[in-house]
Order: C-alpha cells, then sequence, then structure tokens
C-alpha cells in the first residue's frame, strides 16, 4: 500500500476551504416616513419642502412646549396656531420670512422686513431669523392688557386658551375657537401640555402678569403689530370643484388640500373650506 504524504501548506489550505464561517448581514435603517420630515415637490424649477401637518408638529413641538413652560400657553394652541395660520408652515410667509404667526412691523421692529399682500397692498411684515425666534415673537406678541386673563387659566387649558383668544379679539373669524379646538384634537396635540402645581402656577403669574402691565404704556404703539386674523372659509357650491375654488381664491389646489388636510381633491356640497392663506 502506497502513502500519499500531502505538504502541510496544502493541508492547512483545504481545512481552511473547509472552515465556514456564519456571517450576520445588519439590515438597514428603515426610511423616515412623511410623518416626520417634509415632502419634497417642484414648484416651478425649485425643489420646495411641503410640510404635512404630522411634520409640522414633530418639527416645532420642543420649542412649543419651551414657550409653555415659560409663559403658561398651552403648547397645543401654539402648534394649533402655527399650523392654522401657516398653512401647516408652508404659507409663503412662513418659508420666506419664517413668520408662522403673520407679525406684522412696527415702528420699534429693527430687523428684516418683507411686504405681502394682506389687508392692504404691501403691508410689511417682520422676517425672522428661524422660526424659533417666530415663536418666541408671538408668546411676547401676547404679553397684552387684552390676554392678560387667559395667563391666570391652567396652562392645560387648551379649550379655555381657544374660547379666550376669540373672546378678547384675536380673531375675526366666529369659527376660530372650533378651528383651534378641533386641529388640537386631530393631532392629539394635548398630549404635549403639561399640568402645574399650585406655587408653581402662582410663580408663573406673577412673572407674566407684570411683564404686562409694564409692556401696556407700549401697547398703543404695538397694536398695530398684527392685525386680528382673518381667516376666509367658503362653503362649497353646486358645481364647485377643488380646482374653481382654488382659482376664485387664487391659491394652488395643493395649498387647498395642506390648508384642509384633504387626502384627495374630492369636495362636497356644504363642504367648508378655509381659503385663505
Amino acid at each position: 500500500m502506497k502513502i500519499f504524504l500531502i505538504p502541510s501548506i496544502v493541508l492547512i489550505s483545504i481545512l481552511s476551504a473547509c472552515n465556514t464561517r456564519k456571517v450576520t448581514v445588519s439590515k438597514p435603517a428603515p426610511p423616515a416616513t412623511q410623518a416626520s420630515k417634509p415632502i419634497k415637490t417642484i414648484s416651478g424649477n425649485t425643489l420646495v419642502n411641503k410640510y404635512t401637518a404630522e411634520a409640522y408638529i414633530e418639527r416645532f413641538k420642543a420649542i412649543a412646549i419651551k414657550e409653555m413652560n415659560s409663559y403658561g400657553i398651552p403648547a397645543s394652541i401654539t402648534l394649533a396656531q402655527g399650523l392654522l395660520e401657516s398653512g401647516n408652515g408652508n404659507s409663503s410667509l412662513a418659508r420666506d420670512a419664517n413668520n408662522h404667526f403673520g407679525i406684522k412691523c412696527t415702528s420699534e421692529w429693527k430687523g428684516k422686513t418683507i411686504l405681502k399682500d394682506d389687508d392692504q397692498v404691501n403691508d410689511c411684515f417682520r422676517v425672522y431669523s428661524s422660526p424659533e425666534e417666530s415663536f418666541r415673537d408671538h408668546s411676547e406678541f401676547l404679553k397684552r392688557k387684552r390676554y392678560a386673563s387667559l395667563f391666570e387659566l391652567n396652562k392645560d387649558d387648551y379649550q379655555g386658551w381657544a374660547s379666550g383668544l376669540k373672546e378678547a379679539g384675536y380673531a375675526t373669524n366666529p369659527r376660530y375657537a372650533e378651528l383651534l379646538i378641533t386641529l388640537v384634537d386631530r393631532y392629539d396635540l394635548s398630549k404635549y401640555d403639561r399640568k402645574e402645581g399650585y406655587l408653581e402656577k402662582i410663580k408663573r403669574e406673577d412673572k407674566v402678569l407684570t411683564e404686562i402691565v409694564q409692556n401696556i404704556p407700549e401697547e398703543k404703539k404695538q397694536e398695530t403689530s398684527k392685525a386680528p386674523v382673518e381667516m376666509k372659509i367658503y362653503e362649497v357650491k353646486q358645481g364647485d370643484t377643488m380646482y374653481s375654488i382654488a382659482k376664485r381664491f387664487s391659491i394652488t389646489i395643493d395649498d387647498l388640500k395642506i390648508l384642509n388636510d384633504l387626502g384627495t381633491s374630492d369636495v362636497k356640497l356644504g363642504q367648508l373650506l378655509l381659503v385663505s392663506k
């Protein structure tokens, strides 16, 4: 019997080839959903971020909570007003000026400005360096005598704040409080509101009300900084289409759908649509 000797280097190669190794392949992270990031759309030749309501809330909930903790304005109310007045952050004023609440220029405003047609042709609006600056200025705007009683409410009382804003003349639309409450309930915004203890509330009220009293001498000068919100509501008539309504009010179909949180272009007789940007 013949015995064949296999060179050691060849034997090592054979054993290495037979020694299989289990490889674990990590799965890539799932892509972000539309609820957490804005949709990219083409406007002319420019790529524009279009926020969904959910993306807007996710983006600005932290600053709304911060403002609530500082002043007592429910985060749900701030977010609902932002959604409503900026069209989910997609209005031209929000995109071009970081202005999410329609705050106008005043004599003491030293920052940048932008002209937009509103109550008058070429109304002057404030330009902010960031949306966060707009949210802060919104809180400062509410620190005036006409809204003083609202700061005595609990900072999780969004229904009281919605009704109080309407009563104080913040908006001319008779459904303003209803619209805010509907947005809070639809997107469960009240989960961002926080209760506060008795002593915490007293301390916060004293701070804010003291600042309001200090602001009273300047209120007449500042009162024109923001006219009451005059949102236009249109009732769908027989024969109306989304296209004809958009054309009538000089806005796009996409804007109409965003403002009214619509998933389709279908409209129904008697349906109420928000048609102001």
